[in-house]
This record gives C-alpha cells, sequence and structure tokens, in this order.
C-alpha cells in the first residue's frame, strides 16, 4: 500500500542543520519524545553463516530501508547501534502526534521488510519498541547526524521493551498506548519485568491502524448559541437559495469545532419541509490520500467499516443507481469498491473518486445536500482538490449544496473571500466555562468546588476542562500535573513559533513581576530592540497579554507551566541569576555549536544579594528550580558566616557584585552561558568601584579589578584572573594550603564552587 502523504510539518528541519545563538539561544530543552527501536530477530546466528562481504550488503539494504520510513514520518536516527536502530520523535518539533507518528513508522518497517526480499536472506524480522516520555534534547545535535541527541530513561525503556515484541511485531508502554488510543489497534499482554525496573511494566502489542470511532458529544451545549445559530441561517441560505456556501468553523483544538458541527447537523435538518441529506467524513492524523472520500462514500451508501463485501456490493449499487448513467452503473460499484478497500493514489482509487463526486453532485440536483469535512487542516492535496472541483461544479450549476470545513485558525483554504464564510469559534467566557465544570464534575462524581481551582486551567476550551476533570482523583492533590492529551496540544503550539518567539515566550515563563523588553533581552543577552517585536508578535497572537501596568505576562497558565518545563535546570538557574544582575554586563548565549571546556582554575561571581520570598526556618528558601537559597543573617566583624554544611562563607558587603577568585571551579551550568565581568578596564566600571573598594577593604579583601586587564568573555560565573590572593587553595592530593592574605583574613570556602577532584 503506497505510503499517505504525512502533514505539512512547518517546524521539522529538512536536514542537519548547525543551531546557533541567533536561531535559538537555549540549546538544550527538556521535551516529552517518543523513542523507537528496532533490532533484527536472530542477528548473531544469521552474521555467521554469512560471507562479510554479504553481511555488508544486507546491512547496506535493511538501514537504508529502515531510515527511509523514518524520514517519511518525521523521525529522526538518533543512533546505530550494531544492527539496532533508534530514533527519536518529538524532539525536533512537535505536531501532537509524535507517538502516533513512531507507531505508523514502526508498522511501516515490517510492511516494507516484508515486501522487500534482503541479499543473503528470504526474509529479515525485526523487533520494535516504542517508549514515550520526557528526555532532555540537545537541539544542536542535527549537526552529527542526531547522534547523542537525547539522554533519559525512556532510551532504555525503548531498548528493553523491543525484546517483548513478537518477530516482526511492535511493542508499545503505557504512556505510547494512550497517546495513540482510538487510532491504533492495540492488544494488551501481560505485564513484563523490565531490567532495571522496580516493578512490572505494562506493555501493548500494535496489530494495526484503527479507523476512528465517531465522538460521542454528551452532555448540553453550553455557550454556543449564537455561533450555532449565525452557521444554521448560512447553511439554509445556502440551500434554500441554490448559492453554494463554503463555511469554515475555525478554532484551535479542543474549543468545541466538532461539537459545533454535530449540533448544526441537528439543526439543519430539513429546508422548507424538504429532508437535508449530510455526508460527513473525518481526517484522522496523517489521513491516506483518499480516505475521507471514502468516508464520505459510506455516508451516502449508509455503510459501516466493518460490512462484508457482498453487501458493500449490494448497498453501493443501491445508492447509486439513479445517480449514474445505466450502462456505467456495474464500473462506478466496482471503482467505489476499489477505493473503500484501500483509498489511496491507486488509479481505480483516483476512478473511484471521480464516481463519488459525480454521485454527490447528482444527489445535490435531487435534494439538498451538505458535504462536510472535521479536521481539513490534517487533510493531503488529494482531498482539497476534491471538495473544490465538487464546490466549482454545483456552483456552476446553481445546485442547492453547502461545504462545511472544520479546522485550525493556522490554516486557510484558497476560495475566493466572496465564497467562503469563515465562523471563528472562540473560547468560553467565564460564566460559560464555570458551567460546564460544574457539569463535568458531577458527571464523573467529584466535588463541584473544584471548578473555581480548574476555571484559570481550563481558559474556556472544553476539552482542556474534560481532560483535567479526568485527572482529579477522590481527594483533590496540592497541584493538578498538566494532562498529556493537553501538553500535547500545547507542545505544538509552542513548536509552531519560529525560534525568537519560542525564546522569548520560555524566558518570559521564568518572570513572575511581568515581562518587559529589557527584561526578556537581560535573561537572552540580547538588546531590548530585538526582544520587543517578537513580544508584540506575541501579544498579538494571543499568547501574552497586556496589563495594565504595559507589562507583558503569559496568557495561558498552562501555556507558561509546559513552556518552563522545557527549560533545563540550569538554564532556569542562570535566567533567576541574570534577572538580578545588570543588563550591561550579560552577553549572548552560545548555542551547544559552540561550547568549549569549562576552565577548572576561574573566578567565580558573586551576584548581588536577592531579597528572598518564602523564608522559612533557619533563612533557607525554596527556589523555582527546587535548590535552598541560604541568607546569613548574622555577620561577625571579620563578615565571615557559618553555612548549614558547615564551609566558611564571606559575605564582602551587602551589594556587590564581582568577581571573587576561586582555585577550582566547576560551574554547574549545562550549557555553560557567557557573561563579561566588568573590571577595571571594562566600559562603565569606572564608577562603580571606588565603592566596591571601599565595601571590599571594609572586610580586609583586595579592591575588585585591581591588576586585571580588559574584560575577558568566560561561561558565566567563570573569568579567569591568575593566581588567588586571599581564597584558600587546593593542591592535587586534596590538602589544603594557607592562602597568602592579611592576618584578620579567614580561611574560607566559596559559596557557589566546589573544589575539583583530587
Amino acid at each position: 500500500m503506497p505510503m499517505p502523504m504525512p502533514m505539512p510539518m512547518p517546524t521539522i528541519l529538512a536536514g542537519p542543520q548547525r543551531v546557533t545563538p541567533a536561531a535559538w539561544p537555549v540549546p538544550e530543552e527538556r521535551r516529552t519524545v517518543t523513542v523507537l527501536f528496532a533490532d533484527i530477530v536472530g542477528s548473531t546466528a544469521l552474521v555467521d553463516r554469512l560471507d562479510p562481504e554479504d553481511v555488508r550488503a544486507l546491512q547496506r539494504a535493511y538501514f537504508d530501508t529502515v531510515a527511509g520510513v523514518l524520514r517519511r514520518w518525521h523521525g529522526v536516527v538518533e543512533k546505530y547501534i550494531g544492527d539496532a536502530v533508534m530514533a527519536l520523535f518529538g524532539a525536533r518539533g512537535s505536531d501532537g502526534f509524535d507517538a502516533y507518528r513512531a507507531v505508523r513508522a514502526a508498522l511501516e518497517i515490517q510492511r516494507a521488510l516484508d515486501r522487500r526480499p534482503l541479499p543473503g536472506t528470504p526474509r529479515l524480522r525485526v523487533r520494535v519498541g516504542v517508549a514515550t516520555g520526557e528526555a532532555l534534547v540537545d537541539l544542536a545535535a542535527t549537526r552529527d547526524g542526531g547522534h547523542g541527541a537525547a539522554s533519559g530513561a525512556v532510551i532504555t525503556t525503548a531498548a528493553r521493551l523491543q525484546a517483548y515484541a513478537p518477530p516482526g511485531g511492535v511493542a508499545l508502554c503505557a504512556a505510547t498506548r494512550r497517546a495513540t488510543e482510538g487510532l491504533i489497534e492495540q492488544r494488551r499482554v501481560p505485564p513484563v519485568a523490565l531490567a532495571g525496573k522496580a516493578l512490572p511494566v505494562d506493555v501493548w502489542h500494535a496489530t494495526g491502524t484503527a479507523r476512528p470511532a465517531p465522538t460521542r458529544h454528551e452532555g448540553p451545549l453550553v455557550g454556543r448559541r449564537r455561533e450555532l445559530a449565525a452557521a444554521r441561517d448560512l447553511v439554509l441560505r445556502a440551500l434554500r437559495d441554490r448559492s453554494p456556501r463554503w463555511l469554515s468553523l475555525v478554532g484551535p483544538a479542543g474549543v468545541g469545532r466538532s461539537r459545533l458541527l454535530h449540533e448544526l447537523r441537528h439543526a439543519v435538518a430539513a429546508v422548507d419541509d424538504v429532508p437535508v441529506r449530510w455526508c460527513v467524513a473525518h481526517c484522522p492524523p496523517y489521513p491516506q490520500a483518499l480516505a475521507p472520500v471514502a468516508d464520505l462514500v459510506r455516508g451516502l451508501a449508509g455503510l459501516r467499516a466493518d460490512e462484508p463485501p457482498a453487501t458493500v456490493r449490494r448497498r453501493l449499487a443501491a445508492a447509486v443507481a439513479g445517480l449514474v448513467p445505466p450502462g456505467r452503473l456495474t464500473g462506478s460499484v466496482c471503482a467505489l469498491e476499489e477505493l473503500l478497500s484501500g483509498p489511496d493514489a491507486s488509479p481505480g482509487a483516483a476512478r473511484g473518486a471521480e464516481v463519488a463526486r459525480e454521485a454527490l453532485l447528482a444527489l445535490a440536483a435531487r435534494e439538498p445536500l451538505v458535504v462536510a469535512v472535521d479536521d481539513l487542516d490534517r487533510a493531503t492535496g488529494e482531498l482539497h482538490r476534491f471538495l473544490h472541483r465538487l464546490f466549482a461544479a454545483a456552483t456552476a450549476r446553481s445546485l442547492p449544496l453547502a461545504v462545511v470545513a472544520v479546522h485550525r485558525p493556522e490554516w486557510a483554504d484558497v476560495l475566493p473571500a466572496g465564497r467562503r464564510h469563515r465562523l471563528d469559534v472562540p473560547p468560553l467566557r467565564p460564566v460559560e466555562t464555570g458551567r460546564l465544570l460544574r457539569h463535568l464534575l458531577r458527571r464523573a462524581d467529584r466535588p463541584a468546588a473544584q471548578a473555581a481551582r480548574l476555571l484559570p486551567l481550563v481558559d474556556g476550551n472544553p476539552g482542556r476542562a474534560t481532560a483535567y476533570v479526568a485527572t482529579i482523583g477522590g481527594a483533590p492533590p496540592a497541584r493538578l500535573p498538566v494532562p498529556d492529551a493537553v501538553r500535547r496540544e500545547v507542545d505544538a503550539r509552542l513548536d509552531r513559533l519560529d525560534a525568537t518567539r519560542r525564546a522569548v515566550l520560555m524566558a518570559a515563563a521564568t518572570l513572575d513581576a511581568g515581562v518587559t523588553a529589557p527584561s526578556v533581552a537581560r535573561l537572552l543577552g540580547w538588546t531590548p530592540d530585538r526582544a520587543l517585536p517578537a513580544l508584540r508578535a506575541l501579544a498579538a497572537s494571543g499568547l501574552l497579554v497586556v496589563r495594565a501596568d504595559g507589562r507583558y505576562a503569559v496568557a495561558d497558565p498552562v501555556l507558561r507551566e509546559v513552556a518552563y518545563a522545557r527549560l533545563p535546570r540550569a538554564v532556569r538557574a542562570t535566567f533567576a541569576l541574570r534577572a538580578g544582575l545588570p543588563a550591561g554586563a550579560l552577553a549572548p548565549v552560545p548555542g551547544a555549536a559552540d561550547r568549549e571546556p569549562t576552565p577548572q582554575r576561574d573566578t567565580a561571581v558573586v551576584a548581588a544579594r536577592r531579597r528572598p520570598r518564602d523564608r522559612g526556618p533557619g533563612g533557607v528558601t525554596g527556589r523555582r528550580d527546587g535548590a535552598d537559597v541560604r541568607r546569613p543573617r548574622d555577620r561577625g566583624p571579620d563578615g565571615v558566616t557559618r553555612r548549614r554544611d558547615g564551609a566558611d562563607v564571606r559575605w564582602p558587603g551587602s551589594q556587590i557584585r564581582t568577581a571573587v577568585p576561586v582555585t577550582a571551579v566547576r560551574v554547574a551550568l549545562a550549557p555553560p552561558l557567557s557573561s563579561t565581568v566588568p573590571t577595571a578596564g571594562s566600559d562603565g566600571a569606572a564608577a562603580r568601584l571606588p565603592a566596591l573598594a571601599t565595601r571590599a577593604a571594609g572586610h580586609g579583601l583586595p579592591a575588585p579589578g585591581a591588576g586585571a586587564g580588559k574584560a575577558t568573555t568566560r561561561p558565566l560565573g567563570c573569568d579567569r584572573s591568575g593566581p588567588p590572593q586571599f581564597w584558600p587553595t587546593t593542591n592535587r592530593r586534596g590538602s589544603r594550603s594557607r592562602p597568602s592574605v592579611p592576618e584578620k583574613a579567614p580561611r574560607s570556602r566559596s559559596t557557589v564552587a566546589s573544589t575539583s577532584p583530587p
């Protein structure tokens, strides 16, 4: 069966591309990825009986087949391990269906190997494991062909899982099964004990693709009376006046577009007491080219997907008997049968699509007809051409026909504006959202008081409301996790942004006190002029809102949580540090491709004092990145206080921002982030040095910048400044030597760096 044409993936890189600071300032992200791990069954015995040259030919043919399938499904080959292949889905960009694409690729690999006999063996069998989970992804690793691009337990799980797949089969983890439920035919098998896992792991076997079942719309329709009335009036006018119209129901995922189409079908059941015929198709993710046209034919003939061939033939003949000339009836039925049996781009199926178009036009000449397609933005060009030709022919003949298309705002059809009517489906208002939440909570036997807690998270999206209500157990937790379906939708929304806007949005997610161009520029090492256009564009698209004080804020709390969770812990800590530093002391963040080894003997930057927010006993506060922050309160006359771990902490002034030399520094930041440390020779430092020198002298410290040359750029927190003058040193054996300092200066350790191992 020919490969279906994938949906457009604007965020997927076309090939290996070096990620530079200008393209993406955060070279690593924590992402939810799906890992595919494929291995040949019995490869050792196979290789033992083959000549080395035959082994090489077999491996090349095998790898070419597998890599070709992975490219078609937008997978990234992470590495080859012997005869095993590991690929990532969702590492470069997510469309919300990463797990589905991985499973479809796994099934396609099995079919491709069955169809293509490889040299030296009659049939090559492969086991495939597919696992979904969080990983740290190096966005710049495409320069190495993807090798080493991801790290995390999900990779080990996929490798272990493939051993429990049958030869020629595909094994799925629980997360992958949930992400593909209803789209992939699955069969549960007994749990297995994976090496390194404390508990047995649930496993499913993927057996094929499934036709999505019709969505069940239960409960009252909330807050859509205005949109429903407008859509009903437009469709009725098109049918009554015999003036075809194209109606687009536009809105983001989960906002209720499909429910509105369902209600519209019931609202337009007749026009002037004449029954209206509806033919509805639904586009699953990555559909086959003409699969939605086959759904329209099933609706025309009243067929189910599991009808036996004899019943299909009989009902097709009855449905088109009066719609095609009698002499072409047999050929038309055969063409429609081929379309239903395998909707693809084959000549027989293409002929079936032409017969379907003629039958629909003939039906519209006899009775009012509405052709509706849900999720049209997922369809291929074949379906678009089919609908446009159908609409053009109906317009030329003045037939009572209307086309209703449901799609996302990012997709736009190419019909002239005068023949197309767009109806936006906005989020529900807070009152309507609360009413829907209370109904869902009562139906799930949950306290209705939880509606107030869920209201800001749902953000007027009925799909989110359903997902969040499903996550609430008997006792509501202190913090609700983001449901998997919501996270996939938000991840896809983030990845549809270009690199600059995504960087600005993720930086804005770390700011609590409001977002401005200077604050974002300070975090990313940009100029405010570069950050401001991105902020305005994000506000225009609804991702940011402008507060009363003129500052920006992330509009959706779930979007902010997901964007913040993508940042590695080291980057979060660095952003927090940069938020307290002057913008002039910051430099652009280098990409992963530009990393240099961190020097072992540098100086550490002691940042300015920050006001702790939630101070617990002993002065310990909790930061967003999970680290404990201790602010010493009682300083002795020599400026030394005792840290919780027993080390001496020197605070040479309450507001000093300067370089504190240490002998061996290991900065826990990955990737290293640059910062230019101002010294006596740097611009803007002269005005601050006298005050800094006065405060340092009060604690027996040398003046900052004394003896230093011009400013240098080093990884953030590190600036080489020569031998230490007042900090203890560590020799190769780890013993401490007494520093050469004034008599009053005590021995102490750095508060931001740890000594290197011996």
